[in-house]
């Protein structure tokens, strides 16, 4: 025994350096420090985009070897930061902007630190009731009763995996009832929920999309149809997914009206609120919202609409039968976890057990800064939106749709280039020139820009640059298709 004894204190030595004493830990610190001051002070005076621009990515592999703090960080920032979209950036106004609010860096580093773990409230009470809490919050914002269950998730597709899987279990679609399901979305459903469906074992299920109307909102009078036919069809309608925000055009389906068809034929209303729902704190837009308290489960992303960073989304859910027997469940070494359960735990209702402390990336910033700060930023956001649309439509540009929300879109008609071939190679230029971030999507088989603005750090002078560069890149792409 003393033998081991002397083994392991030279091990505890040779691992000591896991446990960095004070100083040591104050030298670290002041390296990262250093390194987020000239991140976020360079970020008004960097591109947005820069393609695939690595010096030496050899440099990210695990050889065994070590190196500096020093050495750490300017790898990272050659060989992450450089390349590729900078999501961190006032520009980045392409697909839908996470956000990224130093208060969120705040909660993930005492998260971090403390070590929490979340998934059980026998293991950590406090991390559990600060979860909740925030979940109580939700359900007041969109009027949800105090009896639904909610879960902080890494993001929207796991939420809505949880709510597909709690519908599913709810109308015990399983066997051979699965091939005679059916769910009804609209081809602006987020590719997500066909993943959870998948995921779920619903990929045999009858998908129906439901037609939509000029401005690609679902037409309810088709989905009645759609739902009278199936039934007498001999089929088994269960579940209609409506978005509260699109990726593509981020606009809001009827969901009132909706509400009114699933209440009809008893089905379970699914909404997808992760890009939109928290722009329901804004005065003026709370009507578009109309009926979202009707639905069966909700799903929204604080790390989109409230601007914390990557990792952060929620699901809401009303029937807490249906979600708990899709993931509550107790293991015989986790005996000691059911003396004390005065609260739902997270692990029994999520796909997690093993699960990070992500509830204070979002705590911190409530309790820090309140909520009106960030009704007002949403507000600010889909006036920067309309101010854009307006400022392309005096450049030329077709534009879409009026945005619900910030998200719209537009595209030129040349007179004489096929449009899809002019609005390609100018959103090739726009990505080669990288100032500004913009993306593009397909919709009937055209090419659309798209903007999307949710950052935080986009204000006026962003949008003035994003402009400028638009006006730039016109130019040189009438001018290279005209020499083809």
């Amino acid at each position: 025994m003393e033998k081991l004894r002397e083994e392991l204190l030279i091990l505890e030595n040779k691992i000591s350096k896991l446990e960095p004493n004070k100083s040591q830990r104050a030298e670290l610190l002041n390296k990262l420090e250093q390194y987020a001051d000239n991140f976020i002070g360079q970020l008004d005076d960097s591109l947005s985009f820069r393609g695939n621009e690595t010096k030496d990515s050899s440099r990210l592999a695990i050889d065994g070897t070590t190196a500096s703090i020093e050495e750490i960080i300017s790898i990272f920032e050659e060989e992450v930061d450089t390349p590729g979209l900078n999501p961190a950036s006032g520009g980045h106004l392409g697909y839908i902007p996470g956000g990224g609010i130093f208060a969120t860096a705040m909660g993930d580093f005492i998260a971090a630190i403390s070590n929490r773990y979340a998934g059980l409230y026998f293991g950590s009470p406090g991390a559990v009731r600060l979860e909740n809490r925030l979940i109580d919050w939700m359900k007041m914002v969109f009027n949800y009763p105090d009896s639904a269950l909610g879960n902080l998730t890494s993001g929207g597709s796991i939420a809505n995996l949880i709510a597909i899987t709690a519908a599913r279990d709810h109308f015990g679609i399983e066997g051979e009832k699965v091939q005679k399901a059916v769910v009804y979305l609209s081809e602006q459903t987020h590719h997500c929920v066909h993943k959870a469906l998948r995921i779920a074992g619903l990929n045999s299920v009858v998908i129906r999309n439901i037609p939509l109307d000029e401005a690609f909102n679902i037409r309810v009078d088709a989905l009645e149809k759609m739902i009278i036919s199936d039934k007498k069809a001999g089929l088994y309608p269960f579940l209609i997914v409506a978005s509260a925000g699109t990726t593509n055009i981020g606009n809001i389906d009827p969901i009132e009206k909706i509400a009114d068809i699933k209440d009809k034929y008893n089905l379970w209303l699914h909404i997808d609120a992760a890009y939109g729902g928290f722009f329901i704190l804004v005065d003026e837009l709370k009507s578009k919202f109309k009926g979202i308290e009707r639905s069966d489960s909700l799903v929204i992303d604080p790390h989109k609409g409230l601007f914390l960073a990557y990792g952060l989304g929620a699901v809401l859910v009303k029937n807490q039968k249906a979600i708990l027997k899709s993931h509550h469940y107790r293991a015989s070494y986790l005996i000691d976890a059911t003396k004390n359960d005065e609260e739902h735990s997270p692990a029994d209702l999520s796909p997690e057990l093993t699960k990070h402390f992500r509830g204070l990336r979002l705590w911190i910033p409530l309790k820090l800064y309140g909520v009106e700060i960030f009704a007002n930023a949403l507000k600010e956001k889909r006036g920067l939106c309309i101010y854009f649309l307006e400022g392309v439509k005096k450049l030329g540009f077709k534009v879409g749709p009026e945005p619900d929300l910030s998200v719209g879109i537009f595209q030129y008609i040349h007179e004489s280039i096929d449009s899809n071939t002019f609005n390609k190679t100018l959103m090739d230029e726009i990505h080669e020139d990288g100032r500004v971030f913009l993306s593009s999507t397909l919709i009937n088989g055209a090419i659309w820009i798209r903007v999307a603005v949710l950052s935080f750090r986009t204000h006026v002078s962003t949008v003035d640059r994003c402009l400028e560069m638009i006006k730039d890149c016109l130019q040189r792409t009438e001018l290279k298709l005209a020499l083809k």
